[in-house]
């Protein structure tokens, strides 16, 4: 298999955490990966964007221009941010509700993800997702990058198996959190189900 694959958010949101369960199952499944990250200056709130590219084709962690087949976007801003690296036919994965940066609540400039999320939906096929809705039954927004996999996988453009996924998540998160976390793939993963439907 031969896929790039970019994943965007502000610092918090469990995208690093994403890129690497899903570098992981890349690798669980017998392909080469290649990744990296890119972080921006506020650990809490700053722009990350995490490049994971999986096949022998790749040459480079960083994916180039217009070439991903696919985005994860935790957050609407960041989504259109990042745009230029999605194929004109790649899906982006998007969450609707926004993280408004500590500007916004300093000096108010009208930031609203649903302008963000009509021109994306104008320039790509896009499956979204909110974050409070589908978060509410595990009390806590902290699950959604799983469920953010989960939607990827059950949307059937991911190319990587629902069992290699969990089998990830079930090493690389901490053991009191692992059924909680299996839940919450669930979950996205029927979500993308009715998505790609």
């Amino acid at each position: 298999m031969n896929k790039d694959i970019i994943i965007c958010g502000v610092g918090g949101q469990g995208t690093v955490l994403a890129s690497k369960i899903l570098a992981a199952s890349a690798m669980q499944e017998g392909n080469t990966v290649h990744s990296a990250e890119t972080i921006g200056m506020a650990q809490r709130g700053g722009s990350v964007t995490s490049h994971v590219r999986i096949g022998g084709e790749a040459r480079s962690p960083l994916i180039p221009f217009y070439s991903a087949e696919i985005m994860l976007a935790f957050e609407p801003a960041e989504a259109v941010r990042n745009l230029k690296y999605l194929d004109k036919s790649g899906v982006a994965v998007v969450n609707t509700a926004p993280t408004k940066p500590v500007t916004e609540s300093l000096s108010p400039s009208g930031y609203e993800s649903a302008v963000m999320t009509e021109y994306l939906e104008k320039k790509r096929d896009c499956i979204f997702v909110n974050s409070r809705e589908i978060c509410k039954p595990f009390g806590s927004e902290k699950f959604f990058n799983i469920i953010m996999l989960g939607v990827a996988a059950g949307s059937e453009k991911l190319g990587i198996s629902k069992d290699t996924l969990l089998s990830q998540i079930k090493k690389r998160v901490p053991e009191k959190f692992v059924e909680a976390n299996i839940k919450a793939f669930t979950a996205g993963y029927e979500a993308g189900q009715n998505a790609g439907k």
